[in-house]
């Protein structure tokens, strides 16, 4: 109020002007465009999708805008009668009443041509003046130094908060209306369509899969859990390596890039080293056997097929952090980083248990889970990205006859199978038939032991053992250990769907 009230009677005298430092603002385009939408309501339809009445700096403007907006969408004109009486009318505006103010507002009005450039410049001063108050609370902070928030949990607040105030829309959460809601749900089916594959989600790359779960969805967090052996981490690197292989950009209207087919990845690997991982893919792509990798065990030819296949990789967005023991707080924090500089299309996390939650160490470990398993299905959402993130099942698995996994294997917390959008087991029978092989060839058993072997051998079972928008049940993959690839059955015939 009392920035108007300066602004109206005191332009002409300089030594009215304060000698200290103000927010950035603008009173005169906050007026211009206030004016624009009490002469023709029109105008307040060019700036509501994005401006708010919280952007405007004046707060008897933010009550101004709000009012007119309120009546505008009940279908009644907004205009210096029909707002006056929602204002406080014993408030003065330097000389004038609210009322006299209105009339002002109106009366100075040009046109509306200009109205969204107008609030265009309000909502940059908005975003100047929150970014202030970021730098203010960051300083402030490090200057007081509170026990409870160290300098890295602090940097993480403030990628928060900076990533929050990048992103468009982030403003106003709150509900969304159901014409939105299927507006946006004929937009996915119509991309489904045009991808790929006709797909919803991004694809994974194996066929028989995706026709389970219809790609990757968006925003879902993926649990990928199995015994030590089972090939966990090689099917979340196939899957990972297949989607930043078929990543086909698209050029947006805004001149921003959109993943048309594929994606942009981000792998973090808690458990391998960023060496040991992209030995596996070249391992998997080449067809040479990664143990012979590791010894140079190779031949010329097998060397030739290893260098253009690294030069081929270079062009893969596949982006890999390597950080042991890494923090929700911190793995969060590092995703936006990766959404803002270079895109993000898809995350795997391999794997939860080695991640550490936001409490203290004392904690208690399940709770800790939790809070890693909440923080990344939120982290889904807030990205709208699938995450894909592994886990170890316990050890009662091994003391069944019947080793096939269950939800109820899943380690340390319930909260694992209750976040989870999808948990996929990875089951290989051969793992565990290979071990009960008889000492003895002359044995009986071992003709029986023999035909079970050749039927489970390069094999393996994704369970599906729960799918919030799908059904349940398996899908049965060739997988080769040498290369440490699944891949789709060659015969179609050995696919089994058990649906549950």
């Amino acid at each position: 109020m009392q920035d108007v009230a300066r602004k109206l009677t005191a332009l002409s005298n300089k030594d009215a002007e304060p000698h200290y430092r103000e927010a950035p603002n603008n009173i005169e385009a906050e007026q211009a465009l206030l004016g624009a939408i009490l002469v023709n309501n029109d105008a307040y339809y060019r700036v509501s999708d994005f401006l708010k009445p919280v952007h405007l700096h004046e707060p008897l403007h933010r009550k101004i805008f709000e009012v007119a907006g309120d009546i505008i969408r009940m279908g009644k004109t907004a205009n210096p009668v029909t707002i006056k009486t929602f204002l406080p009318a014993e408030e003065k505006v330097g000389d004038l009443t609210v009322a006299q103010y209105l009339a002002r507002l109106a009366a100075e009005a040009v046109s509306i041509i200009n109205a969204e450039d107008y609030g265009r410049a309000i909502y940059d001063l908005a975003l100047r003046r929150a970014l202030i108050t970021i730098g203010e609370d960051m300083v402030n902070i490090a200057y007081d130094a509170p026990l409870d928030m160290p300098p890295q949990t602090q940097i993480e607040d403030t990628e928060r908060r900076l990533f929050e105030l990048a992103e468009n829309g982030r403003y106003d959460g709150g509900f969304q209306s159901f014409n939105d809601a299927v507006a946006l749900a004929i937009d996915m089916a119509g991309a489904a369509f045009e991808r790929d594959g006709h797909l919803s989600g991004i694809s994974t790359g194996i066929m028989s899969l995706d026709a389970k779960m219809g790609g990757l969805q968006r925003s879902d967090l993926i649990v990928l859990a199995g015994r030590p052996g089972m090939g966990k981490t090689s099917l979340a690197t196939n899957i990972a390596y297949n989607i930043a292989a078929a990543y086909e950009p698209e050029v947006m209207p805004d001149g921003t890039f959109k993943a048309k087919n594929g994606g942009v990845v981000g792998f973090y690997s808690l458990e391998m080293s960023a060496e040991q991982l992209a030995t596996r893919i070249i391992s998997e792509q080449t067809e040479v056997s990664s143990s012979k990798i590791r010894r140079g065990d190779i031949t010329e030819a097998d060397f030739e097929k290893l260098v253009a296949c690294s030069q081929m990789m270079q062009k893969v967005p596949l982006f890999i952090d390597q950080t042991g023991g890494i923090s929700i707080a911190q793995l969060s924090a590092r995703a936006r980083r990766l959404k803002r500089q270079r895109g993000l299309d898809c995350l795997v996390v391999d794997y939860i248990q080695l991640m550490t939650g936001a409490g203290k160490s004392g904690d208690n470990r399940v709770q800790e889970i939790t809070q890693i398993t909440t923080g990344l299905k939120a982290l889904g959402k807030e990205l709208n990205v699938p995450i894909i993130a592994l886990s170890q099942l316990s050890r009662q698995v091994e003391s069944r006859d019947d080793k096939r996994p269950q939800l109820s294997d899943l380690r340390e917390s319930g909260s694992i199978e209750q976040d989870a959008d999808v948990v996929l087991f990875v089951f290989r029978e051969e793992y565990y038939v290979k071990n009960m092989e008889p000492r003895d060839p002359a044995d009986p058993k071992y003709p029986e032991w023999e035909a079970h072997m050749d039927k489970v051998k390069g094999t393996a079972d994704v369970i599906i053992a729960k799918q919030r928008h799908g059904p349940t049940g398996t899908v049965k993959l060739a997988f080769q250990s040498e290369y440490t690839r699944f891949a789709d059955l060659a015969d179609p015939s050995f696919t089994q769907y058990e649906e549950h």
